[in-house]
């Protein structure tokens, strides 16, 4: 098998230690193997270093476990080449596996070239990517309260939800806080409506009528309480996520000109891929990356599945949203795309497949510096029916004994 990094390490990572394997060369022509083992804490990691510089490694390959991978490739990626490896292209052989072994497999898969790198942004792309995910789960740890405070509000009787669309809304949140300060009288709630709300005044009427009593408004208190400190916890990451997107100021003005793409929606996307797309030599390179196209499963001639890959979940979420966004837009092209697709694909389909138009534009907006340019919504129409009336003129001339030969007409 043909040699192609001649002096490399792999590493196994736990939570306390880590193995590390290195191939250099060795004596008469041999490869020389030696395995050791170093503490995770920040002096061991450091030994690992002094060891690799010292035996003149040049190519690092590790398995992506957890986070604990993290310290390890940050402190290497600044010294030599270091590879973060996708556990599942490194199946070991069943009832053979220590995490010696794991690491000396590694070694000798990127010692003959038989694995790729995972992409891993640079330093302030992660960054970014630290609080754009924490801002995603602090803003969905507060709408499970909403929801938790939603489902207290059944328990009295008070079925504020099933008139008020948003139990965060102003109306809505001055009505609980009425409720928790002691006001019980539905008629004197339902006064606290502010704009459209006010038209519903007898609903709410009977919506507020229940049993509300000082427990429920300690539970309240409490559940409004984690609310409200969500709330500025989401404000304050946006802010600092404005205040480090800055330099990225043109790719986002550049990406919410794509249908369904908010500036949150653009802000997720920069801090997942970057806006460098040299790492990516396609827009389905990129897409495949992402796992918002089919998966390739094929054994013996026979395609047994097309299932998507597991991908970058957070980035699939916020591609999600946004293709949903771009299928109730008016006349656009990926609304045309989903209208198309969701009567004999399925509503899930035909929104993996907008997820995979919006990925591709996003790909050829940051290559080429350019705003999104829409096919329009009667992209299709034209499109199919232009290729069906020349395949019914090039038929019939066929039948009556003419070789047809098409070539577009040139202007002028």
């Amino acid at each position: 098998m043909d040699l192609v990094h001649e002096r490399c390490a792999g590493i196994d990572i736990g939570k306390a230690d880590c193995k590390v394997c290195i191939r250099v060369p060795g004596r008469n022509g041999r490869r020389h193997t030696e395995i050791r083992t170093f503490s995770t804490m920040t002096e061991g990691l450091l030994a690992l270093r002094e060891w690799l510089l010292s035996e003149q490694i040049t190519l690092v390959g590790m398995e992506a476990t957890g986070s604990y991978w993290k310290p390890v490739y940050y402190l290497l990626e600044e010294q030599m080449e270091t590879w973060l490896l996708n556990a599942q292209h490194m199946h070991n052989v069943p009832g053979r596996k220590t995490d010696v072994r794991d690491c000396q497999w590694i070694c000798q898969l990127i010692e003959h070239g038989l694995v790729r790198p995972s992409f891993v942004p640079p330093k302030p792309i992660r960054q970014l990517r630290d609080l754009t995910r924490y801002r995603t789960e602090v803003t969905r740890e507060r709408t499970r309260e909403i929801q938790r405070l939603e489902k207290l509000l059944e328990d009295p009787g008070i079925k504020l939800s099933s008139v008020v669309s948003d139990l965060g809304g102003k109306s809505a949140r001055t009505m609980v806080e009425a409720l928790i300060g002691g006001e019980r009288d539905p008629q004197v709630l339902a006064r606290l409506a502010v704009g459209a709300l006010k038209d519903k005044e007898a609903q709410l009427v009977q919506a507020l009528t229940g049993f509300f009593t000082d427990h429920h408004a300690f539970l309240a208190r409490t559940m409004l309480d984690r609310i409200d400190a969500a709330t500025a916890t989401v404000k304050g990451l946006t802010a600092e996520i404005d205040r480090r997107l800055e330099p990225y100021r043109r790719q986002l003005e550049l990406l919410v000109t794509i249908p369904g793409i908010s500036l949150t929606a653009a802000q997720v996307v920069v801090a997942e891929i970057g806006v460098d797309m040299r790492r990516f030599p396609t827009a389905g390179h990129l897409a495949s990356w992402a796992g918002v196209c089919p998966g390739n499963h094929e054994s013996a001639g026979k395609v047994t599945s097309g299932r998507t890959r597991h991908g970058d979940a957070w980035l699939k979420g916020v591609l999600g949203n946004a293709a949903a966004a771009a299928a109730r837009s008016k006349n656009t092209y990926l609304a045309a795309q989903f209208r198309r697709l969701v009567g004999h694909r399925g509503k899930k389909r035909a929104l993996v497949a907008v997820e995979h138009s919006i990925l591709v534009a996003v790909w050829h907006i940051l290559t080429r510096d350019a705003p999104y340019q829409d096919l329009g919504a009667d992209h299709f129409i034209n499109r199919i029916r232009k290729s069906r009336q020349t395949r019914r003129l090039v038929g019939q001339l066929t039948q009556l004994g003419y070789d047809v030969s098409l070539e577009p007409r040139t202007n002028g």
